[in-house]
């Protein structure tokens, strides 16, 4: 592991970074907490704040794949945004089912989907993590956040069952 590839990354690439791992620690503290709970409530807000500067600093980050200022991982970063909202509105209408869906859902694919996307060989965390076998690492990033959406799928199917 070295952090040169991040130490030496643009600030707005930084920042994304930091907000995001922000955001993986303090959703699951949150979901972990009790609904209602002041402490659920405090890791929330911090989580949501943590999602939007993680959505909002993606347009600061340019690809280099595609000759335009946007790729489509921004398509996530508006619907990270439009969700985040969703969220925060159901719970303030006391609709919590439809919040704890949003919630959860936006962990899913904001967190799950697009971190996966961030192991790919040749990206910038792949170098972070697996700089001497970039292959191997995306794999095994795979399985580990393949089993953790397994997980995700399970739970929230017996959720709506029982």
């Amino acid at each position: 592991m070295t952090l040169t590839p991040l130490l030496t990354a643009p600030i707005m690439v930084q920042i994304h970074v930091c907000a995001a791992l922000l955001a993986i620690v303090l959703e699951p503290a949150a979901l972990l907490r009790r609904s209602r709970d002041r402490w659920h409530r405090v890791f929330g807000y911090a989580w949501v704040g943590a999602m939007a500067v993680t959505a909002l600093s993606s347009f600061g980050i340019r690809g280099t794949l595609l000759p335009i200022p946007v790729s489509p991982i921004h398509a996530l970063s508006v619907v990270t945004i439009c969700r985040l909202w969703q969220g925060i509105k159901a719970v303030r209408e006391g609709r919590i089912t439809d919040h704890q869906r949003d919630m959860r859902s936006l962990y899913f694919w904001a967190m799950g989907v697009a971190g996966l996307f961030t192991f790919l060989p040749g990206r910038r965390m792949n170098a972070v993590f697996f700089a001497d076998a970039p292959l191997q690492g995306f794999w095994l990033m795979a399985g580990l956040i393949g089993a953790g959406l397994a997980w995700y799928a399970y739970v929230n199917r017996h959720r709506a069952v029982g």
